[in-house]
């Protein structure tokens, strides 16, 4: 009896590295499936939000608009997020994710092509308006959607490399920008601005149509998955909403929740130094004397691609280590840095123009290498209905700094003719994201708690 006793140990280890590996395939299995797809999603919907960041080098020209009202088209985007992000998770939640990111990537595309047809700051506003409001919910709804197959310990690589995406399409966007307005320029009558709207408004419509066909909602409708992958990716998710303990899932609640509160006014911090480098990083280079699109477009991607290794990297490490304080904080801090030495060496004459594109990066580095981590947090507090509209409350309401850092930079650039004074303000709010975090949201256990 004594043998058996001392040899069940070894039996359990056994088992639960078979568990283990098992979990290990099937998400492997499971990532292939989702990640790739998603991130070609992701990659369609970030050239679509932020091309007019390229076509702006000779879309302004062309029209006559100032930095000013660039600087509020670019922005007010985030004002379609803000009212309609919320009510799209809330039909995500209730007619799955096939059908809202059907309808959500063939409308952004749609809208997209038809910022050819723009002649007034007018017209400009409002197909701005309108692509944010009709791409609100992909983002957060992705979030949501990979919570449905993914428990605590798997989410961060997940978001990471979801999000990465979003470099990526930097990487593609700006040599393909550049190619596109260079040698379309005059094509059937049309700027190489307009060329750009269209020839990347058609590929969303078209994955648009191909995500009715591949997505899957839930996991326990994935023909895909063998029944045992099944049980074992739902065997995952029930033992991690066990170990999660309550939290809260009454929606209504939220308005008033003090946690929910402070994560939006960190990552709305996290969001003013996003949103300054994605519709200004063009500007920055040109004035640190790149002028053409096509070289602009080239040092763009190579800030991209570093910003893309930076949030897979920081994603895996946070899961791995299960901290999220200072997977965010460090990163966040670094960026925030970076950003203020922009400015400092922008404005000193003579020096070496990679220093400036050096700061460049590594501000872009930290602040979206910060942007997986933070999504840990919410899950943390919230489940189902209140997961679903609290997602997207967060995101929607930070996103406002989506509206306003752009704006705010291109009344400066107007003022002052400079982006230096901007940079400077954005980098003290992408410190204070790390301030609250640390501040606000203390480690308890395995968990962090606000």
């Amino acid at each position: 009896m004594s043998i058996i006793k001392q040899a069940m140990p070894a039996f359990a280890d056994v088992a639960n590295g078979g568990q283990a590996s098992a979990e290990a395939s099937a998400y492997r299995k499971v990532s292939w499936r989702l990640l790739p797809f998603l991130g070609v999603l992701w990659v369609l919907a970030w050239l679509d939000r932020v091309n007019i960041g390229f076509a702006k080098l000779q879309m302004l020209d062309s029209l006559h608009f100032s930095e000013a009202v660039y600087g509020l088209g670019a922005g007010i985007f985030f004002l379609g997020y803000f009212f309609f992000e919320v009510p799209s998770n809330m039909l995500l939640q209730k007619i799955g994710a096939k059908k809202t990111i059907m309808r959500i990537t063939i409308c952004w595309g749609v809208i997209c092509m038809l910022q050819t047809t723009v002649s007034t700051p007018t017209q400009f506003y409002l197909l701005r308006f309108l692509l944010g409001a009709f791409e609100a919910g992909f983002y957060p709804g992705v979030i949501l959607y990979l919570t449905y197959w993914y428990p605590t310990q798997r989410r961060a690589k997940a978001f990471g490399t979801f999000m990465s995406a979003s470099a990526i399409a930097g990487v593609l966007g700006g040599p393909l920008a550049g190619w596109i307005m260079t040698s379309m320029g005059g094509f059937h009558g049309m700027h190489g601005w307009q060329w750009l709207f269209i020839l990347e408004g058609i590929p969303s419509v078209l994955a648009g149509i191909f995500a009715w066909f591949y997505m899957t909602d839930k996991p326990e409708q994935a023909r895909w998955l063998t029944a045992d992958e099944k049980r074992v990716v739902l065997d995952a998710l029930q033992r991690d909403n066990a170990a999660m303990g309550e939290r809260g899932h009454d929606w209504r609640s939220l308005l008033t929740s003090r946690k929910v509160w402070l994560l939006i006014a960190i990552f709305f911090c996290l969001l003013c130094a996003n949103s300054t480098l994605t519709f200004w990083i063009p500007t920055i280079i040109k004035d640190v004397g790149f002028t053409t699109p096509m070289s602009v477009g080239w040092i763009a991607a190579v800030a991209y691609l570093c910003g893309a290794i930076g949030m897979i990297v920081n994603g895996a490490r946070s899961d791995r280590r299960n901290e999220v304080r200072w997977h965010f904080s460090g990163p966040a801090i670094a960026g925030g840095i970076s950003m203020a030495a922009l400015a400092v060496v922008m404005g000193v004459q003579g020096l070496p123009s990679v220093v400036s594109l050096v700061a460049m990066t590594v501000a872009l580095v930290g602040t979206m290498s910060a942007i997986p981590v933070f999504w840990q947090l919410p899950n943390r507090y919230l489940a189902g209905s209140a997961a679903a509209v609290g997602v997207a409350l967060i995101n929607s309401v930070s996103n406002l700094a989506g509206f306003g850092a752009p704006y705010v930079m291109g009344l400066i650039k107007n003022t002052t003719g400079k982006v230096t004074t901007g940079l400077y303000l954005v980098a003290i709010i992408e410190v204070l994201a790390a301030v609250l975090v640390l501040a606000g949201i203390r480690k308890l256990g395995n968990k962090q708690e606000a």
